[in-house]
This record gives C-alpha cells, sequence and structure tokens, in this order.
C-alpha cells in the first residue's frame, strides 16, 4: 500500500510525445494562429466604411454602350409614294389582298360584285385596299382591345368592300364572271377648261 505521506502521490506521470508528432501539432496550431489573424483582417476590412466617392464598382471594366436601334419609319399611305418606295409598299400589300383578305372576304364574282385580277392598276383601289389595311394593322394590335377585330370588321371592312366591287364601282367594267377575266380602266370624269376670259377695248366693243 503506497503511503498516503509520499509527495509524489496522486500526481500523473507527464506524457511524452515523438518528436515528430510535436512538430505536427506545433504546425497545426500555427496555421490556426494564422487563420484567426486572416479573419481578423478580413473582418476590420468588411467593416470599415468606404471613403467617400469611391464606387464599389471602381476598377471594373464597363460593358461598351451599344447604339440604340432606330425606330421603325411611321407607316405611310401608299398614294403618298413614289418609285422604289411605291413599288414595294404595293408588293407587300399584294400579299395581304392574296393571303388574307380574298382567301377570307372574297366573295364570289357577280355581276352585282366585280373583281379585276389586275386591281393594281386601278389606283384608287390601290387606294382604298391600301387603307383598309393599314387599318387592320392598327386594330389587330394588341392595344386595340378585345373589340379591335369587331371595329375593323364593322367600320372599314364592309365600307371599303362595299365600295371598291359595288355593281357600278372602279371595277364594273372589268370581271363579272370567273369564267371571263377581264380589265378596263374607266376614265373619269375630265377637268373643266379654265374659262376665257374676254377683254373689252376702251371704247367697250369686245
Amino acid at each position: 500500500m503506497a503511503d498516503s505521506n509520499d509527495p509524489n502521490h496522486g500526481r500523473l506521470d507527464p506524457i511524452r510525445l515523438p518528436d515528430a508528432e510535436l512538430d505536427n501539432l506545433e504546425a497545426s496550431v500555427r496555421r490556426l494562429m494564422d487563420q484567426s489573424a486572416e479573419q481578423a483582417r478580413l473582418l476590420d476590412t468588411l467593416s470599415a466604411e468606404p471613403p467617400m466617392g469611391t464606387s464599389p464598382f471602381a476598377g471594373m471594366p464597363m460593358p461598351r454602350s451599344r447604339p440604340m436601334p432606330e425606330p421603325p419609319p411611321e407607316p405611310r399611305f401608299i398614294l403618298a409614294l413614289d418609285g422604289e418606295e411605291y413599288e414595294t409598299e404595293l408588293d407587300a400589300l399584294t400579299d395581304w389582298v392574296q393571303d388574307v383578305l380574298l382567301d377570307v372576304y372574297g366573295a364570289e364574282v357577280t355581276t352585282s360584285a366585280p373583281w379585276c385580277q389586275q386591281w393594281q392598276e386601278h389606283l384608287d383601289v390601290v387606294g382604298w385596299l391600301h387603307a383598309l389595311w393599314m387599318a387592320y394593322q392598327q386594330h389587330m394590335e394588341p392595344d386595340a382591345g378585345l373589340s379591335g377585330p369587331a371595329v375593323w370588321h364593322r367600320d372599314f371592312l364592309t365600307h371599303a368592300m362595299a365600295a371598291v366591287r359595288a355593281p357600278g364601282g372602279p371595277l364594273s367594267a372589268c370581271m363579272t364572271d370567273p369564267s371571263r377575266p377581264s380589265h378596263r380602266l374607266l376614265s373619269g370624269p375630265k377637268a373643266a377648261p379654265a374659262p376665257v376670259t374676254e377683254t373689252n377695248g376702251p371704247d367697250g366693243a369686245s
């Protein structure tokens, strides 16, 4: 039995580590201390207020400004165009007349509803149909509202087609039977000649 008066009674013998493990432990402690110091520096940097007038994006390359695209030209009535502009607009109008107007609303050709396969040569018909097409584009846009198509049918389509295909209208001398295509331009009224002013002499004689 150990003597209770022994001064070493109850003490643990010190643990001795091998030199290799001791070196690894010291290296780990140094890494932890370095990481702690780095985190402290980072916290100081984040908590510091940026200097006045300094942009957080300073030093970043600015994106190149792209030129703004030019707005599309305002639509113009076809009879106000000439040359290549007129021909280009007439080609677009022809596509719409063939693909939409006649395909959907092209009633049978009769004496009471004539038509002309060369309608592009009737300038008044070109004007009517182009105005109808411009109204179509406007009233089919989303901002025209849900009633836009109904307004186009009521206020534009019915009136324009009645005028273009009237029995005595601009196409009345053209095709009145689908089996007999015909084309003839009707001559409109001629302008009256300017009145001749008679000049009287000093004695009132003409």
